[in-house]
């Protein structure tokens, strides 16, 4: 870690000035600033679809292209994202834990269970489905267990039973919840306002690391190696999958 020359005191109650600060450092650090043609084509690029995007949205070839590579890169940062939420919880104390696997969040202590979703709508029927059995298990094997699906961007402020169908039939469970991210830091900090004084701190404690850090600057080369393949831009992405060599 870098010296620390402009911390300043986030009078965060809940996490140290040090934990948070190094915490959001090893966040900043994972974004992503490159990206070369060989990570923008594993994503199986369509050229059909960017032809239909230039033209529709009456948009140069080089424009859609950009997006998609904007596209990628914001793809792997919401990753990284998750990573900041999910394992901020190791600093709170009181037996919270982030293991390797399993459960994203748990406390053994308190026999808490966590699965954590960027978005009240980020699963689908069928992994809801798979989440919710998986807390069922969880429960039969340990009575004392309470499972909770964690929702940082939740439609509203709850802490609810989370009522699921399955096979037709609507079930629930009061050891199975549906909760909102600033219920769940309240809960695991005793302070109601925890995640919104995080959220109002979270700006400078970004400016503080980037004053005290040297980032690479942003570098894409997707651009130059398609030219290199063909100078009609939209001609090599064909070509980048083959689907015209011969």
């Amino acid at each position: 870690m870098q010296q620390k020359e402009n911390m300043r005191d986030y009078n965060l109650g809940f996490i140290s000035n040090d934990d948070i600060y190094n915490h959001v450092q090893e966040t900043v650090q994972k974004y992503r600033f490159k990206i070369n043609l060989t990570k923008f084509s594993e994503n199986l690029i369509d050229p059909i679809k960017l032809t239909f995007d230039a033209k529709v949205y009456r948009k140069s070839i080089n424009s859609v292209i950009e997006n998609e590579v904007l596209r990628q890169i914001d793809k792997s940062n919401t990753n990284h994202i998750g990573y900041f939420h999910q394992n901020i919880f190791r600093y709170m104390g009181n037996g919270w834990e982030v293991p390797a696997q399993g459960y994203d969040v748990v406390n053994p202590k308190l026999s808490y269970f966590v699965e954590m979703k960027n978005k009240h709508n980020t699963m689908n029927s069928s992994s809801s489905q798979k989440t919710y059995m998986r807390m069922q298990s969880t429960l039969l094997s340990n009575p004392d267990a309470t499972c909770l699906l964690v929702e940082v961007i939740s439609k509203k402020s709850q802490n609810v039973v989370w009522k699921m169908s399955l096979d037709g039939q609507t079930v629930s469970n009061e050891k199975i919840r549906r909760v909102s991210i600033d219920k769940f830091y309240e809960f695991v900090t005793g302070n109601r306002f925890a995640f919104k004084e995080l959220c109002e701190k979270l700006p400078s404690i970004i400016e503080d690391i980037l004053e005290n850090s040297d980032f690479e600057a942003e570098s894409n080369s997707v651009f130059s190696e398609l030219a290199d393949i063909d100078p009609n831009l939209l001609r090599s992405i064909y070509l980048l999958r083959e689907c015209l060599r011969s």
